[in-house]
């Protein structure tokens, strides 16, 4: 009984707060009706004779035009808010023939919780699940084939789009992680959520806030010419006010239909599903790191990854390795994995795959000669050696451009290829020198550029060095910053999440302890908070504020300020930061150059079975969700420094390229991992000292004299 009565309070309290949702609407409605009233009485007053006179002719002229003019007015914000398309989550929909036992555990699923079933199914590359209401004109007609468990009735053209229950969206992390049971528990809140979504007061409130919305989003859009522009600015405050207004009860109306859903999934699955909240989080740990340390290195090559889910599983295998707190869910793997639900696992793995590359790197739509798809097997190869090389070749392309010499003087013949040892020699700080301040190296390679041009080699590139300083403090390796990268206390430095077996771990459930790569969906949030995620929580929106690309899930980038960059290589050398400087202006360049490949192109699937739904979403401003900021300059340097030190292993020591699932790109000598590269290289590039380096190379055998191959 204390269920139903929490489901009941639940929905009575969704039920009142749309009804104040929609009086906001009829009150609109009636403002923008009240000069026309006053019009008609006016008229009607002439008309019998009662309100005769000049200035009650005037009067009616003045107040009929006004009149009109506010019915044109409200008649094209009316307009705009049915017409606008709202916005909608990136997608890869799940057709029923490519999936019947998933869509089989659904319909068996909302049954047991009496609600309808959601109309489709579609995977996402978010750790999160939620319902979406794609019942808009704009989004395209509703399926066509219905089933006895459904809400909708009959197909045909008659039917009312909020007849038509929302598309369960799932993250396809959990589909490969999870087992079936987890999976089930798991959805069991979302799903719940469908029975609120079908009431006619409830969709009828979503529909006029989405409508809001999308038309915020079409005057932020803007017009060049000045009509158009007026136009936009009229509608703009017209959305914003309204959206003001519902705010609150919209906000209130999310939470009773989350209540509702909540207190109805608990008969379902529940003391699986507190264990299966666990591997929410875990799941998001692995796909995050995924994420950041194995697929965005392979996107800046042009290559994407094709099998994201299944490498998903894998980083989550090591981790249960390394991670004596994971040990527990190594044992789930003798289950069936919930991928065994889907016909073909490895097409939807391709086609989320590919929407994952779009939405955070921002790549094509389609497979090309700078876009192809990797598979693990020869991610080594194809990414790790590619990287390495490109980026080695680079800095020595900007090693000629500052004008410095290929080969010490007195060297050997055929010493003049691209060697190491042309890099630790320029950046070595002689003894008695010092750090120089930023501006020093900047200005004096950009006083070159001016006097000869841009590219033109400096004729003394050691001209201006003032003495030296502290080297400055530890800064991060490349790839992580000092306010992301975990602490590296453990016993295995090159692992420093995993590596302390005693070290204090954050419950895989904490919402404190990650955050999800995009959006407000909460890795850790139990779906219940949220059954239907295309309704943001209201109380939050500022409707002044610029309209993300699409729904809730755009968050807006941190971008990296110049005075920033320059802070940050204030504790480097002087020719390190001219260096720098160069390698940063050039991979500019280089993206400037490859921007125009495509990136913006729509398109449908990559395979016949599944693809991004491309035509629901609006893609002009990708990527939409960056993993991460802009590298800084000293980021860039100590990347390109150990790519040549990692090429010059390769060359001339037999060390091999490696994945590594949970750290990306690594080196191996003799099969093992090396030992951590970052601090050398920073002592370089900070102080100019290159006396750990050459430590770490004589151990390993290691000669950067010698000339390396370079892509």
């Amino acid at each position: 009984m204390t269920g139903i009565g929490g489901v009941e309070m639940g929905a009575q309290a969704a039920r009142s707060r749309a009804l104040a949702v929609l009086r906001v609407r009829s009150r609109a409605l009636a403002v923008a009706l009240l000069p026309a009233a006053a019009a008609v009485i006016l008229l009607v007053g002439g008309s019998t004779g009662h309100l005769a006179g000049g200035g009650w002719d005037v009067l009616r002229w003045v107040v009929s035009v006004l009149a009109l003019c506010a019915l044109l007015a409200a008649a094209g914000v009316a307009l705009v808010v049915a017409r606008s398309r709202p916005a909608v989550t990136p997608t890869v929909t799940v057709a029923e023939e490519s999936a019947p036992d998933l869509y089989r555990m659904v319909r068996d699923l909302a049954d047991r919780l009496d609600v309808p079933a959601p109309s489709a199914i579609a995977l996402t590359p978010d750790c999160d699940s939620w319902l979406e209401d794609r019942t808009h004109p704009a989004h395209g007609p509703p399926p066509a084939e219905k089933h006895h468990d459904d809400l909708a009735g009959p197909g045909g053209p008659a039917h009312r789009r909020s007849a038509t229950a929302p598309v369960l969206v799932i993250g396809s992390p959990f589909l490969w992680w999870m087992r079936v049971g987890e999976l089930r528990a798991v959805l069991a809140p979302v799903v719940a959520g469908t029975g609120p979504s079908a009431h006619p007061d409830i969709a009828a409130a979503r529909r006029f806030i989405r409508g809001l919305d999308a038309a915020v989003a079409v005057a932020s859009a803007g017009r060049r010419d000045p009509v158009s522009r007026v136009a936009c600015a009229g509608l703009g405050w017209a959305s914003r006010l309204l959206l003001r207004s519902c705010r609150g009860h919209a906000a209130e109306m999310e939470r009773g239909v989350a209540t509702a859903a909540a207190e109805r999934a608990q008969a379902v699955d529940y003391g699986l599903r507190i264990v299966a909240q666990e591997q929410v989080g875990l799941a998001y740990a692995g796909w995050d790191r995924l994420l950041t340390r194995v697929a965005l290195p392979a996107w800046r090559m042009g290559r994407w990854p094709s099998r994201l889910d299944v490498g998903v599983v894998a980083a989550l295998t090591e981790l249960s390795r390394r991670d004596r707190l994971a040990e527990g869910f190594a044992s789930r793997l003798g289950e069936r994995p919930a991928c065994d639900l889907l016909e073909e696992p490895g097409v939807m793995d391709e086609a989320v795959s590919l929407l994952a590359a779009r939405l955070f790197h921002g790549g094509p739509a389609e497979t090309g000669a700078d876009w192809s798809p990797v598979g693990w097997e020869e991610y080594p190869e194809e990414v790790v050696d590619r990287t390495w090389r490109t980026d080695a070749a680079r800095l020595h392309r900007v090693l000629d451009t500052l004008g410095v010499r290929r080969a010490a003087e007195g060297a050997a013949p055929g010493t003049d290829g691209p060697t190491l040892a042309r890099v630790l020699d320029h950046l070595t700080t002689p003894d008695g020198a010092s750090t120089a301040p930023l501006t020093a190296g900047i200005d004096a390679h950009a006083a070159t550029e001016t006097e000869n041009g841009p590219g033109t080699p400096s004729a003394d590139p050691d001209a201006s060095r003032p003495p030296a300083d502290d080297p400055g403090p530890s800064r991060p390796p490349f790839g992580e910053s000092d306010a992301s990268r975990p602490p590296a206390d453990g016993p295995d430095a090159s692992h420093p999440v995993y590596g302390d077996p005693d070290a204090s771990h954050p419950p895989y459930g904490d919402s404190d302890a990650s955050r999800p790569p995009f959006g407000d969906s909460d890795a850790s949030r139990p779906p219940a908070d949220g059954p239907d995620a295309s309704h943001p929580a209201y109380d939050d929106l500022d409707p002044d504020a610029p309209q993300p690309p699409y729904g809730d899930h755009a968050t807006p980038v941190p971008t990296t300020p110049a005075e920033d960059d320059e802070d940050d290589l204030a504790d480097t050398t002087a020719r390190g930061a001219a260096l720098a400087a160069g390698l940063t202006a050039q991979l500019a360049r280089e993206e400037a150059e490859a921007r125009p490949a495509g990136a913006h192109a729509l398109s449908s699937a990559p395979g016949p079975a599944a693809g991004p739904d491309a035509a629901l979403w609006d893609d002009r401003a990708l990527p939409l969700l960056p993993l991460q900021p802009p590298r800084t300059g000293r980021e860039i340097l100590t990347a390109h420094i150990t790519a040549m030190v990692c090429c010059a292993a390769m060359d001339t020591a037999g060390a091999a390229p490696a994945l590594d699932w949970l750290d990306g790109p690594s080196l191996l000598f003799d099969g093992a991992r090396t030992a951590d590269l970052a601090p050398s290289v920073l002592s370089l590039v900070e102080a100019g000292d290159p006396g750990p380096l050459r430590a770490w190379m004589t151990e390993l055998g290691i000669r950067p004299e010698k000339p390396v191959r370079l892509v």
